[in-house]
């Protein structure tokens, strides 16, 4: 069993004993401290709640808003939903704040409470930890009876969702609808059946195929959107004859698209492709963190505007695109940021925008992707004995490559002229991480090898 308590949320695995795994007591204990915490912000203690397709969801859902309830904090349950739904939500009410309830790409046993602010935003680190820290004290006193919050269901938001994105300037539904666009979704049997094909409707695509439809939570596959788990959706791409295919992850916040000859276009290219079409009819800057392509700032670059790297995390991404005043941001693993919309990674404002440039670029899928540079990044990992001092390994290696470039600000980023390498410790796990690109899949598996064999040696 795992229960991982970070500033970002409570993530774990359903059962087990209390402290090792997501059970009932933990989750009324996090709640209770995260429902205290609104209440001592001074706006309200009105709280938004939605969940992805999870088998767990309900019985989550339940406990977290009777929980709420006991804190005195009114409560408006959106059921299944999508993370950046329960965001915005957040906003159009005027909440205190909101739980989404996912474990995002995590399998079946898995499942979280994700905490947003009062603008829809993920939790900062002083914030968090201060809900850590009270959680662990335990000496919260529950509203008395004539304190209780107050339920309500809405389950109207992902439509409000959509209609806001149908009001954003650069998404042309009658460019998209011209085209006659026949669809493949995956939804990997999540609430991605039921806000991508509503979205895709919406923007006049009506040809569309939807594998992995029902909301169950039992995951078809791996539910993280990479290419070993889209198998499926590859070979319906091609076998049916679509223009292009669609995958979610089981919240909607992370997005990749398939050509239509079943290859995939590339997680890391999806936020590329988006701030190509948004840079192209409104100049700015653009952010994404140090894991990601670097296709992203040449694109931003050939367009006039500045790129800045920010620390791995979409707290992280969205501090440095307000410091920036970025037109656009996000993370290589599809996790598309439009400030207009709301702070958070949205997977169907990023549909409607890649289907509009798409549309008004008159190209294939393939011959669209053909247009960006080509990057390949590779990603490994070295396992941690408890002794290994990394900080020291770091020291050692930036003392090496100390005529490169060198960002300290999340791990060791070293860039060289086309390549560069990504050292980060996980925070769920005693590993090294590391990833690196270059034009050439083979020499960026060389970079990152002979890394690690530096790493290795130093260990």
């Amino acid at each position: 069993m795992a229960l991982i308590k970070s500033i970002s949320g409570i993530r774990g695995t359903i059962g087990g004993k209390a402290g090792k795994g997501l059970t009932p007591l933990d989750v009324v204990k996090f709640t209770t401290a995260y429902g205290a915490w609104v209440a001592g912000q001074g706006t309200n203690k009105k709280i938004i709640i939605g969940r992805d397709g999870r088998i767990s969801g309900e019985l989550v859902r339940n406990l977290v808003v009777a929980t709420l309830q006991g804190v005195g904090c009114d409560v408006i349950d959106l059921g299944p939903s999508t993370t950046p739904t329960v965001e915005m939500a957040v906003k159009m009410e005027n909440a205190g704040g909101g739980i989404i309830l996912t474990a995002s790409h995590n399998p079946k046993e898995w499942n979280a409470l994700k905490l947003l602010n009062h603008n829809g935003e993920f939790l900062n680190a002083a914030e968090g930890q201060w809900i850590l820290d009270y959680a662990e004290k335990g000496e919260h006193e529950y509203a008395l009876i004539d304190e209780l919050g107050k339920l309500t269901i809405d389950d109207s938001y992902i439509a409000k969702h959509i209609m806001e994105i149908l009001a954003h300037p650069l998404v042309d539904v009658a460019a998209i609808r011209k085209m006659n666009y026949k669809v493949v979704v995956d939804a990997v049997n999540s609430t991605g059946a039921i806000s991508v094909p509503p979205m895709l409707h919406a923007l006049g695509v009506t040809d569309v195929i939807v594998i992995n439809e029902e909301v169950t939570g039992h995951f078809a596959h791996n539910p993280e959107p990479l290419p070993e788990n889209l198998v499926g959706l590859c070979d319906t791409v091609k076998s049916s004859n679509a223009t292009l295919g669609i995958a979610v992850d089981p919240d909607v916040d992370r997005l990749c698209f398939v050509c239509e000859d079943g290859r995939l276009f590339g997680e890391e290219y999806t936020l590329v492709a988006v701030a190509d079409y948004i840079l192209s009819h409104k100049k700015g800057n653009t952010v994404s963190n140090l894991s990601s392509t670097r296709a992203l700032k040449d694109v931003t670059e050939k367009h006039g505007g500045s790129y800045s790297p920010s620390a791995v995390g979409e707290v992280n991404v969205v501090k440095r695109m307000k410091e920036t005043n970025a037109v656009i941001g996000g993370e290589g693993n599809g996790g598309i940021i439009v400030p207009e919309l709301h702070y958070g990674r949205d997977a169907l404002i990023g549909i409607a925008l890649f289907l509009t440039h798409l549309a008004k670029s008159g190209l294939s899928v393939k011959a669209l992707r053909n247009t960006y540079p080509n990057y390949f990044i590779s990603k490994n990992k070295i396992e941690l004995k408890e002794d290994v001092n990394v900080k020291a390994i770091f020291e050692e290696i930036k003392k090496k490559y100390a005529a490169q470039p060198i960002n300290t600000e999340d791990g060791l980023r070293i860039d060289f002229d086309n390549n560069w390498v990504h050292l980060r410790t996980s925070n769920t796990e005693p590993i090294i991480r590391i990833y690196s690109e270059s034009p050439t899949e083979a020499t960026a598996n060389e970079l990152a090898h002979k890394i690690m064999d530096d790493i290795r040696g130093l260990m």
